[in-house]
């Protein structure tokens, strides 16, 4: 993974993904008219619940990241929305072989998608036709819904890893660069059990996370953090140490620490939480480490014993993020996993001593970049970071350049 997402967030982790994209000839004028209209749904209430889905889209999004999505679920694609323009029957299939190939690119993670333009009627559930792009006055309900649908998919995922009793069978995640180290490895070892289980709880807790349960997840982020800790997987370790600074950040502060505009509003169940936010010295949830279970993934989070801290807290955010990136900082592959989280971690400790009285941090942000590819120790962003991460304070100015150039390199280009 070579291309950083300078407009990263801890809040992004909370968040499922979903690339818009043109296919065939679209007006670039037309396309974002309806791309603007699309990413207005950016939060949706789950029926019967208290949960809230966020959505964060992209309209460009590198291939090779989505194979990172086991690492850390917010890098995965889960969602496609295609706008074309098919106005003629006879169009139609070379227009829906189109969407089958756009649909290909992220097949393997894909949980639903949607065809939407000015198309030819079709009886199809994935496809939303329209006369004209000026007469689609439905576009966001039907984004609603397939939301909704996305949200299904990702609470039965939630619900079959977090159940998952296979014990010995328990998959073991991985991402890219270790696929070749692991051939041959003993799968039957106390050690690559350990390894297996840590990982599917890091696991879980991203999903937990994404599907609005944000207890849930800080559970898991512990729980993983000891697993993956007593068998030194540091690449893993440091995934779930973001996690948990990532959790914690949410439920501090639920408004968003990036200061972008329109930022998130609370969902129901972090305003009911409020009260219940960690402060420094207190001991919260109970963790056993016997509910780890050699078998399997225990779900059943409210009966597990023992000590351990819930939510961080403020000063423990920035401490986590330090360790987690002193991690990452062991794989030369992860250094773009590395970047972001020094960007986070930056946010965090701004939003912290801005909220507490200390410096105003610049609105606009600017972090410059010399090039698209990173490599560890080589990009002065890392550096710059780094640093002031090291030294619990931020640099006078730092933030992303407002240019078209580094927008296409984000993957989040606007008009």
């Amino acid at each position: 993974m070579s291309v950083p997402d300078y407009m990263q967030c801890a809040e992004d982790h909370q968040t499922v993904l979903v690339v818009v994209q043109p296919m065939g000839i679209v007006p670039e004028d037309q396309f974002f008219r309806i791309y603007k209209r699309i990413t207005s749904v950016s939060q949706v209430n789950i029926w019967d619940s208290q949960r809230v889905l966020f959505i964060r889209y992209r309209n460009h999004y590198p291939p090779e990241n989505n194979e990172w999505g086991d690492f850390q679920t917010h890098r995965k694609v889960v969602g496609l929305i295609s706008v074309t323009s098919c106005t003629m029957a006879k169009e139609w299939p070379q227009t829906s072989d189109r969407f089958h190939g756009q649909k290909e690119v992220f097949g393997s993670t894909l949980y639903d998608s949607r065809l939407q333009g000015e198309v030819a009627e079709q009886q199809r559930t994935d496809v939303a036709f329209y006369p004209s792009y000026d007469d689609c006055p439905d576009v966001e309900k039907r984004v609603e819904d397939f939301v909704e649908s996305i949200f299904i998919v990702l609470e039965s995922k939630r619900l079959d890893r977090a159940t998952d009793k296979s014990g010995d069978e328990i998959q073991l995640l991985c991402v890219p660069f270790e696929k070749k180290d692991f051939v041959g490895l003993d799968t039957d070892s106390r050690h690559y059990k350990k390894r297996c289980q840590g990982r599917m709880r890091k696991h879980v807790g991203d999903l937990c996370l994404q599907a609005g349960m944000l207890q849930d997840a800080l559970v898991h982020y512990h729980m993983a953090v000891e697993l993956l800790r007593s068998v030194n997987d540091f690449l893993w370790l440091g995934a779930a140490l973001e996690g948990l600074c990532s959790a914690s950040v949410i439920f501090h502060y639920p408004g968003g620490t990036a200061g972008k505009s329109g930022a998130r509003k609370p969902g129901v169940s972090s305003a009911a939480d409020a009260g219940k936010r960690h402060r420094p010295g207190a001991q919260e949830v109970l963790i056993d480490p016997g509910a780890l279970m050699t078998n399997g993934i225990s779900a059943d989070t409210s009966t597990e014993i023992g000590r351990a801290k819930n939510c961080l807290s403020q000063e423990d955010i920035i401490e986590k993020y330090k360790e987690a990136i002193s991690y990452y900082g062991k794989y030369k592959t992860a250094g773009v996993i590395e970047l972001e989280a020094c960007i986070k971690g930056c946010q965090s400790v701004g939003h912290s001593e801005t909220s507490h009285g200390g410096f105003r941090i610049p609105a606009e942000r600017r972090l410059h970049q010399s090039r698209p590819a990173v490599r560890r120790g080589e990009d002065p962003a890392i550096q710059c970071a780094v640093r002031a991460l090291r030294a619990h304070r931020l640099p006078p100015q730092i933030s992303v350049l407002q240019t078209r150039r580094s927008h296409a390199v984000c993957g989040a280009h606007h008009p």
